[in-house]
């Protein structure tokens, strides 16, 4: 059973949604650098040290708006992936995530740049973001629970599968989306996928392909296909 939120706690998450809502309005009109606590101060109606009641820095303003982030992408690619099919094919398995992945930063391309653009001078994220950044992953290794890795991709396999031996925490988590002993080319699958969504999104977002003949949703597909024959995927 829920418990009841007092007045001052449900005046407090207020608050901080507001700030949160006012700092993605300046990071969709000028990037980081636009993020002003002064300027959400002034616009909320609190003093500057009133502000810092809900976020003590600037850093702890932009790890909240990063943690939603991830978040908010990850349940995008777990729904995408949820909604498949039973027994669908690896290489539907693959397109789904990567899809995902591209909607939700298209529609939303100032979060995705905060997460995956270049880093924020100064600014180190805390250690928890990992946790976040791999369950954005998780549904790219499930893909690849049963992949042929040709010899184009076997390097990469190898160095992911001697990572998984010496890491036990890595494996435990490739595990969690494959049978054991599909770690090391579920993990190379993974994170090929993950540099094809990223290089290919992030050119796209940032304008890179403007007026150059082609569409985001296509190139993606034709680069996540090529992926999928290189691990053997159906």
């Amino acid at each position: 059973m829920a418990t009841a939120q007092s007045p001052r706690t449900r005046y407090r998450e207020q608050t901080r949604a507001e700030i949160k809502d006012i700092a993605l309005r300046q990071l969709a009109e000028g990037g980081t650098a636009a993020v002003a606590l002064t300027r959400i101060a002034k616009e909320v109606g609190l003093s500057g040290p009133a502000l810092y009641r809900y976020f003590d820095s600037r850093d702890a303003l932009l790890t909240d708006l990063i943690r939603d982030a991830y978040a908010d992408l990850a349940d995008a690619v777990v729904r995408a992936a949820a909604a498949l099919p039973d027994g669908a094919a690896p290489r539907a398995r693959l397109h789904a995530p990567t899809g995902a992945c591209r909607s939700w930063a298209v529609a939303q391309p100032h979060r995705y740049l905060l997460i995956q653009g270049t880093p924020v001078p100064g600014y180190s994220a805390p250690a928890d973001t990992l946790d976040s950044a791999r369950a954005v992953l998780g549904p790219f290794l499930a893909a690849f629970a049963t992949a042929e890795p040709s010899a184009s991709v076997r390097p990469v396999v190898d160095q992911m599968t001697e990572w998984a031996a010496k890491d036990p925490a890595v494996a435990e988590w490739a595990r969690v989306y494959v049978p054991a002993g599909a770690e090391g080319a579920a993990l190379a699958g993974g994170v090929l996928g993950w540099a094809h969504v990223h290089g290919a999104v992030g050119l796209e977002v940032s304008g890179q392909f403007t007026n150059m003949g082609h569409t985001g949703d296509v190139l993606l597909r034709a680069q996540v296909d090529a992926l999928a024959d290189a691990f053997g995927l159906e």
